[in-house]
């Protein structure tokens, strides 16, 4: 088993690297000011979306890249440590064209579009040209069950109308947001399989009767490009804007969530270098009680148990990203399912480490590790809730152990008194 990056990897890793620290770094105080003033910085990252591309550090993500599109085709794996490296500073995966939710839109137009949506929709997200968003959780339901979504898709002659409300709907305050990809019931009959009765639909952001209620803030910290709560009330729109077929959208669904939780993950990876970095510089020059903290015991600890469980989660990743390059999103569920709970849960661990050692300014915007700890914790929602990852790794045990059932009789030691 080869644990090095190809040497591909590695130069790609030392470009971005490069980019990052000449181009990126410089301008990041800068972007979370106009953030912080509620306005999303477009004059800071549309120049540097113009370098990325120049330098070839454009949509790494997608490994099914035709010729023809803009991009450097990567694997999955190959891809990874590039996102860790992204994942440091979270703003920016847009300049590179590599960011949530548009990658997972990518990856599904890429599999199902028509002619016409290609020309529409992906090619110029391709080209970075607009974003997009994602309406699949309601406030009303328990979303993490995704046959409970309830918001209609009701076709009518030649449209869909659409009504419901669909909350935590990243990136629709994107000044370039232009479409929404939906997804709700279209076949309300109980006798269809509960898998069978939702689809997704294209909806442009200025479609009458589509309204964004707000933008909902994740513990206190409120994200320029919105995490947002929008109503739809007859909203509609042409059949020409279904995604594949009428009852595949949960298929579709679960297919999009497979790369892009390797994405997350590795962008939790790179955070959580970040954390400890910052973490032992800390340690290494401030005093308490007459030494540094370096050296009281509990902090030594703290560093140490990080960079074991860093190492072990990266690992894990790359093992499940290798996965899916080598058989598919569904051969590699039960593993993708398994790192989105370590790296969620790594996340807060190391940074709930980390701003013990700042102390009091650990909780403030002054260093990234508030923002960061508050991320972590949103993570363990966001593509499924860790209870919903402990079920699938779960079950997948009980399923290895059916067929196995008494194999392990051998191995108890009391005697046999019959």
């Amino acid at each position: 088993m080869d644990f090095e990056y190809s040497d591909r990897v590695n130069e790609l890793k030392a470009h971005l690297e490069e980019f990052m620290r000449r181009f990126v770094l410089p301008m990041n105080q800068v972007w979370h000011h106009e953030a912080q003033q509620g306005r999303f910085p477009l004059q800071i990252v549309e120049p540097l979306k113009v370098k990325a591309r120049s330098a070839e550090l454009w949509n790494l993500f997608l490994p099914t890249l035709r010729e023809d599109e803009p991009g450097t085709r990567l694997s999955n794996l190959e891809y990874a440590p590039l996102a860790e490296i992204m994942g440091r500073i979270p703003w920016s995966s847009e300049v590179f064209n590599c960011n949530a939710p548009d990658t997972g839109n990518i990856e599904m137009l890429h599999r199902v579009a028509t002619d016409d949506q290609y020309a529409r929709w992906l090619r110029p997200l391709l080209d970075g040209d607009i974003r997009s968003c994602f309406s699949m959780t309601e406030p009303d339901v328990a979303s993490s069950d995704a046959t409970n979504i309830q918001t209609s898709i009701r076709r009518e002659a030649d449209v869909y109308v659409i009504n419901g409300r669909k909350w935590f709907t990243t990136g629709a305050l994107h000044p370039h947001c232009k479409f929404s990809i939906l997804m709700g019931l279209t076949d309300e009959n109980p006798d269809t399989p509960v898998h069978r009765r939702q689809s997704m639909v294209i909806v442009p952001l200025d479609t009458p009767g589509m309204r964004i209620v707000r933008n909902i803030p994740i513990m206190q910290h409120v994200a320029p490009e919105g995490h947002c709560e929008i109503e739809f009330r007859n909203v509609r729109v042409p059949l020409t804007n279904l995604l594949g077929e009428e009852g595949g959208g949960f298929a579709l669904a679960q297919a999009r969530l497979g790369p892009g939780r390797v994405h997350h993950c590795m962008r939790t990876i790179g955070q959580c270098e970040l954390a400890i970095e910052l973490m032992c510089e800390r340690a290494l020059s401030r005093k308490a009680f007459g030494k540094y903290l370096s050296g009281y015991a509990n902090v030594q600890d703290w560093v140490a148990e990080s960079r074991v469980e860093i190492d072990q989660a990266r690992l894990y990743i790359l093992q499940a990203a290798a996965l899916i390059d080598r058989s598919g999103n569904q051969a590699a569920r039960v593993q993708v399912s398994a790192i989105k709970l370590v790296a969620a849960r790594l996340q807060t661990r190391v940074l709930d480490r980390a701003i013990q050692v700042f102390g009091a300014m650990g909780l403030t915007p002054d260093t990234p590790l508030a923002a960061l700890w508050t991320w972590g914790r949103g993570l363990r929602f966001a593509d499924g809730p860790d209870e919903v990852h402990l079920r699938v790794v779960a079950r997948h045990e009980f399923e290895k152990a059916k067929a196995t059932l008494g194999a392990t009789a051998a191995y108890y030691t009391a005697p046999n008194l019959s």
